[in-house]
């Protein structure tokens, strides 16, 4: 029993206490409210931002697609592609191009090709992005702003792509419905003008707000939110909330208890559940995975990994270089590389040889990544490994089908030539034997012979015999099946060791042949059989083309130029042209505008060109006919 004054003064002070707490315990709860409201409002903020930069970002990479389309060579479907470029960003406004001059070539607004009037601003990131190389956002001019792309080919600026951004539909079309019935958002310039504004549901109240900066390069909006929420009020009728809040807070926290437990024992068994399926999943992998320490040290394999190198993961994992499954032949690369790991440097993507258990060898491709733990720490590397053996062997079979090709293409090319060799090998034959013929003539007639006439007799047979072996020899080392040898070929002595049989096909139509490659030329990079049946294959294409061609038209020009690096060499012809329906499918396979022709001749050519990193082509012929033109790669003073 409490007596005295502690009779007075424990009710007192539990009166106080319950007070206090029928006090603090609204208010509180108003701020704990008040800051999750902020703290909600900040995350969508940002969550909203990452959408706008995705979104942003995926313009970006498509203008950056077509920029290096462009900066590669002419694009046939440049008005297509920027429709496209319109079709999935809802927001851009137009696209154009914009050639160096300034002028606009091709646009998705036919209506306004004039180029935009740039500001001062403008003009400033415009000379940035020209010095810099580099893709920039415009400053922007009211609700609209300008993505600028520049473009060079070669180092020379040859013109821009411009996107042209509306903000009000960038909002529209990346600001959630939700979150703009919640929210008033507005994007902001840095003097917080607002450029474009959503406000589904009305002005916001001011009560909570955020500002996130999007900085862009060249250009720094603001996305600013002000929600339409006004601040929590205390409850009306504090005690009798106080009351029922603290009879209800001890079940409340009863049940939070026991559904805490409830939680965590189902975390716990979806974890295992995961782990399970993880470990599976791993298993079942064709592809292998390898960790690595920052040390090089192997921290975790999969059972591919094991298979691919043939050992068990027990004799892996912990293991630190020099590797069991190293190649000898290749462990100079290997320790390379290890010093890569070592210094942080690691080649996201490479190939390399990998040794069996049994002493085998096995390609693989592998791909590296680092490896970061939950506090953003780099604590090592992770690999995939794919065996690509599969993968070699067919582009070894392919290579083998395409020299087979080229092979039957050579050969169908001597076959078309038949008759005409027969004709050319007749001249000097019958010449042969009419010298010959003589020479024994005078030998018989029983009379005295000068022995200048015999020896002038058998010189012109051996002229002969030599310019038929001549005939002989090319067609032989035309035919004659090898390996591809990318060695440095100089292009005058190749075409003139051609002549002969270029000729053989001219003289049968009538056709004049002008070799107009200088002699001082650099030496290309290439093999000189792919050549010489990329020059006869279009040679002959050319001659068949001036069939009904006036015969003192006839001429088949052949010239070289050098430019960065490449030769180009042209081939033209003063026949009808190329028809624009047979020119989308002049390389195409088996596709041919003779009834006799296979059409495997111009894909053979530029199937051989390609082989040689460069590019074939054709165009009119500015005096009738075409131009075809195929470039190759000069060789270094090493390679020469």
């Amino acid at each position: 029993m409490l007596t005295g004054p502690w009779r007075w003064l424990v009710p007192v002070l539990l009166v106080l206490l319950l007070v206090s707490v029928v006090l603090w315990a609204p208010w509180q709860a108003r701020q704990m409210e008040s800051t999750e409201r902020q703290e909600q409002l900040i995350a969508d903020t940002l969550w909203v931002e990452q959408t706008i930069r995705f979104e942003l970002t995926r313009n970006e990479d498509a203008m950056a697609a077509l920029a290096a389309d462009l900066s590669g060579g002419a694009v046939p479907d440049l008005r297509a592609r920027l429709d496209a470029l319109m079709r999935n960003g809802h927001e851009l406004r137009r696209v154009l191009w914009m050639d160096a001059e300034g002028n606009v070539t091709a646009s998705t607004a036919p209506g306004s090709l004039a180029p935009p009037s740039p500001s001062p601003e403008m003009r400033a990131a415009l000379s940035l992005a020209h010095s810099s190389g580099r893709a920039m956002y415009m400053p922007p001019v009211g609700v609209h702003m300008d993505y600028y792309v520049p473009v060079r080919r070669n180092g020379i600026y040859i013109g821009g792509l411009i996107a042209t951004y509306n903000l009000g539909t960038l909002l529209e079309e990346m600001v959630p419905w939700w979150f703009a019935h919640e929210n008033q958002v507005s994007l902001t310039d840095r003097d917080e003008h607002v450029l474009a504004r959503r406000a589904a549901a009305g002005p916001g109240r001011g009560v909570y707000t955020h500002k996130h900066p999007m900085d862009l390069p060249g250009a720094t909006i603001i996305l600013a939110t002000d929600s339409v929420k006004s601040a929590p009020r205390l409850l009306p009728n504090m005690l009798v909330g106080s009351v029922v809040a603290l009879a209800v807070a001890l079940l409340a926290s009863l049940a939070a208890l026991w559904r805490h437990i409830n939680r965590r024992l189902a975390a716990e068994g979806a974890l295992r559940q995961q782990m399970a399926f993880r470990t599976a999943m791993e298993n079942s992998l064709v592809t292998g995975l390898r960790a690595r320490d920052l040390e090089g040290r192997i921290t975790y394999v999969n059972p591919a990994f094991c298979d691919i190198v043939g050992l068990p993961a027990d004799e892996i994992v912990g293991r630190a270089p020099p590797m069991p499954y190293w190649a000898p032949e290749a462990m100079s690369e290997y320790q390379q590389r290890f010093a890569g790991v070592l210094a942080g440097n690691v080649t996201p993507q490479f190939e390399t040889i990998y040794q069996r258990s049994d002493g085998s060898r096995v390609p693989v491709l592998i791909f590296e990544a680092p490896l970061v733990d939950a506090e953003g720490r780099q604590t090592g590397w992770m690999g995939s490994i794919l065996d690509i053996s599969d993968r070699k062997r067919a582009e070894e079979l392919a290579r083998q089908q395409q020299e087979k090709l080229q092979a039957s293409a050579r050969l169908a090319t001597m076959g078309e030539m038949a008759s005409m060799l027969a004709h050319e090998l007749n001249q000097p034959l019958a010449a042969i034997s009419s010298y010959t013929t003589g020479a024994l003539n005078l030998l018989d007639g029983g009379k005295p012979v000068e022995p200048n006439l015999i020896q002038r007799a058998l010189e012109q047979a051996r002229v002969q015999a030599q310019r038929a072996g001549q005939i002989i020899r090319s067609v032989h080392e035309f035919v004659k099946k090898r390996e591809p040898q990318r060695r440095p070929v100089d292009l005058f002595q190749l075409t003139e060791g051609l002549r002969t049989l270029i000729e053989l096909q001219a003289r049968r139509h009538f056709v004049v042949f002008d070799n107009a490659i200088p002699g001082g030329l650099p030496p290309v990079l290439a093999d000189r059989m792919m050549i010489e049946q990329v020059l006869l294959n279009l040679t002959r294409n050319a001659i068949d083309a001036m069939a009904d061609t006036d015969p003192a038209q006839r001429v088949l020009r052949l010239w070289a130029e050098h430019e960065d690096g490449m030769i180009t060499v042209c081939v033209a012809d003063r026949g009808t042209g190329i028809p624009a329906e047979v020119a989308e499918r002049l390389f195409s396979p088996f596709f041919s505008t003779k009834s006799e022709g296979m059409g495997m001749g111009l894909s053979v050519c530029r199937t051989a060109v390609e082989f040689h990193g460069g590019t074939l082509t054709h165009a009119p012929n500015p005096g009738g006919g075409t131009v075809f033109q195929f470039t190759l790669p000069v060789a270094n003073n090493e390679e020469a």
